[in-house]
């Protein structure tokens, strides 16, 4: 662990389905002074995926129930069987597709620590990125769903990525239940509705090694697309009844 911040646990999930090409590069990519455990949730491959993680030493949990989110979830149960207290625990969300780039975790972490921000979000929406990193089809979803998140909740987002990290006590507080594609944005919903302090930091991005499970075929697009959409409305409809003060944006 970094000496600077001897007290903090940093926590990695990492949800991955038929990711041996890249889940290695990912793994051996985090700066290892820096993180604590890695919890990678297998969701059902059938390659080597799960394998190569343990080779690295990390631990490994099987979720059948396919989705994004399942992964998540299970990974995320996995790291409280470690886990003694919710304090000084952080909780770092990264793909396995080595899209992003783990080296780039303290940028995300260090907010967090100094109490600075309560969310953190790796930004791919800037012209620093590989302009082919992300599809015409991410582009647009992007800019359709923050806009609808800034007209409902007044909070700006530039971005859905998946990079991300929040303390384990934030996480609690938001309870995060989707099983698939609309995980981020569930997360960044009821983050804008509890009006926690959020910070964007832009972060390199590449094209991912293989094809997408969600942005790489149509269907997958499209079924990503009504998920995030109907999240939204649901949010809309709930209405500010529902939403608590837990600091500011």
């Amino acid at each position: 662990m970094n000496p600077s911040i001897p007290q903090w646990n940093i926590r990695v999930v990492i949800p991955a389905l038929n990711e041996a090409p890249s889940i290695g590069q990912v793994i051996s990519a985090l700066p290892e002074d820096w993180v604590t455990s890695v919890h990678v949730a297998d969701n059902g491959s059938h390659d080597e995926t799960a394998a190569i993680a343990r080779e690295h030493g990390d631990r490994v949990v099987r979720e059948e129930r396919r989705g994004y989110g399942s992964a998540c979830l299970a990974a995320i149960a996995d790291l409280r069987k470690v886990v003694k207290s919710a304090n000084h625990e952080v909780v770092v969300f990264l793909d396995a597709d080595f899209s992003d780039d783990p080296s780039c975790l303290p940028q995300l972490v260090q907010p967090l620590i100094h109490q600075t921000a309560d969310l953190v979000l790796g930004n791919r929406n800037h012209s620093g990125i590989d302009p082919r990193a992300l599809t015409p089809q991410q582009h647009w979803g992007n800019r359709l769903a923050t806009s609808l998140i800034y007209r409902i909740h007044k909070v700006r987002y530039r971005d859905l990525g998946p990079f991300r990290a929040l303390r384990l006590e934030t996480l609690d507080q938001l309870e995060m239940k989707d099983p698939d594609y609309g995980w981020t944005v569930e997360m960044q919903l009821k983050a804008a509705r509890r009006r926690l302090r959020t910070l964007e930091v832009d972060l390199p991005y590449r094209r991912r090694i293989g094809q997408s499970k969600i942005s790489g075929t149509i269907s997958g697009s499209v079924r990503a697309g009504i998920k995030i959409l109907s999240l939204i409305l649901s949010d809309l409809v709930a209405g500010p009844r529902n939403q608590e003060k837990s600091g500011a944006n």
